[in-house]
């Protein structure tokens, strides 16, 4: 049990953020409420579904680099401590059909952070991993500490952290309420109640548009995303996690994948954006065009795959910023709120990392930076250039 011996919070959004917003602000002695109307890592949510990717390239944007390379060292840490599997360091190969600048980008930066990344001729690729169609790919680059997270699990496992450490949860959900002096009130639930504190958190990944729609709805729009598993053939473990890497195939599109055996079989999703997608009411039936189109690439990138069967199919959504980047900072016309959110489909990873930076902000040891704060919409039409996972 933590000594609570600071002010009340209330943080709204159980997912990757919020949950890790929550539980950064109860180890510094804060009572914290977090909530969320459908529950952490639910299948509406940005932290949904069962794996996520982290890595470590992130072309040019030194911040997200070392925002990852502190997230590796926290998903360890949790990990030993909690007892629980966080993160699978099964590596990442990525391919490039294209340019190589986006990774090449990176490598002062990921040196410093001390990861490390092997650019690799095609040779090696080509021993290592036979089971890969190399035809029309160029370069080839190995991030040693990649790999994935079991994200509902994590969202589900940091839950049970935070409220064995005195942390309160209610699966409710939560708007503003009253506004006075440039200060809320309190927050409307939808069990009818209010709940008063100090400073509130909306950490509503696809819905804050919706919580904040003068200050958001053009800033985070959510899109519809589509994800398969396919079925390994059958007694081959060559795409098992135990034979390859995580993987990025970077062309005119980015496609990515899991390897499977672990979990739910081999996972693969096309990266660029979809259509604009509700979160609450939009359909989640996969579509013929999305799984034709993935099959066409298992067919061509992994070649003893394209019988592969089916085993799931699902959509969720990326709540995108219209840069591309996170949103953190104070609501500007309300002094004790604060908004964080814009995942964009890359926030996932570097969750542990982004909640202590938030938690530090709210608490004021640490400045909003410029690159996360509200203002940088006001200055300039800003053009995404992030990969979104």
């Amino acid at each position: 049990m933590i000594k609570q011996k600071k002010g009340k919070i209330a943080v709204i959004g159980a997912g990757a953020f919020g949950g890790w917003t929550a539980f950064h602000l109860l180890t510094k002695g804060y009572d914290v409420t977090l909530m969320d109307v459908f529950g952490p890592g639910n299948s509406r949510a940005s932290s949904g579904g069962d794996s996520r990717v982290i890595r470590g390239i992130y072309g040019s944007d030194k911040i997200y680099v070392d925002m990852v390379a502190h997230s590796f060292d926290l998903w360890k840490t949790y990990q030993k401590q909690w007892r629980q599997y966080l993160y699978f360091p099964i590596g990442a190969l990525w391919f490039f059909q294209v340019d190589d600048a986006y990774a090449k980008e990176s490598l002062p930066f990921l040196k410093a952070a001390g990861l490390k990344v092997r650019e690799w001729p095609k040779s090696t690729i080509e021993k290592n991993y036979p089971q890969i169609n190399l035809s029309d790919l160029v370069t080839f680059y190995y991030e040693d500490e990649a790999g994935y997270l079991p994200a509902r699990h994590c969202c589900q496992v940091l839950l049970e952290q935070f409220v064995n450490r005195g942390g309160k949860y209610k699966q409710l959900a939560a708007l503003p309420g009253a506004i006075k002096n440039n200060q809320m009130e309190n927050i409307k639930l939808s069990d009818g109640a209010t709940m008063t504190a100090d400073s509130y958190i909306f950490a509503c990944g696809p819905w804050l548009s919706e919580v904040f729609p003068e200050l958001l709805c053009n800033i985070v729009q959510s899109t519809r995303q589509e994800v398969f598993f396919f079925g390994t053939p059958y007694g081959d473990s060559r795409f098992f996690e135990s034979s390859m890497p995580v993987w990025m195939d970077f062309g005119e599109k980015l496609w990515y994948g899991i390897p499977g055996g672990r979990r739910c079989g081999f996972k693969l999703a096309d990266d660029t954006r979809g259509k604009p997608f509700h979160p609450t009411t939009g359909n989640r039936i996969p579509s013929n065009e999305g799984i034709m189109s993935a099959r066409e690439y298992l067919s061509h990138r992994f070649p003893d795959m394209k019988d592969a069967p089916l085993l799931e199919a699902k959509v969720c959504q990326y709540e995108n910023s219209s840069d591309g980047h996170y949103i953190i900072d104070r609501h500007p016309k309300v002094e004790n709120t604060w908004v964080v959110g814009g995942g964009s489909g890359h926030g996932f990873k570097l969750s542990p990392a982004l909640g202590e930076f938030v938690a530090d902000c709210v608490s004021g040891e640490k400045e909003v930076d410029p690159f996360f704060g509200l203002d940088r919409f006001k200055h300039k039409k800003n053009k995404g250039t992030q990969f979104n996972i």
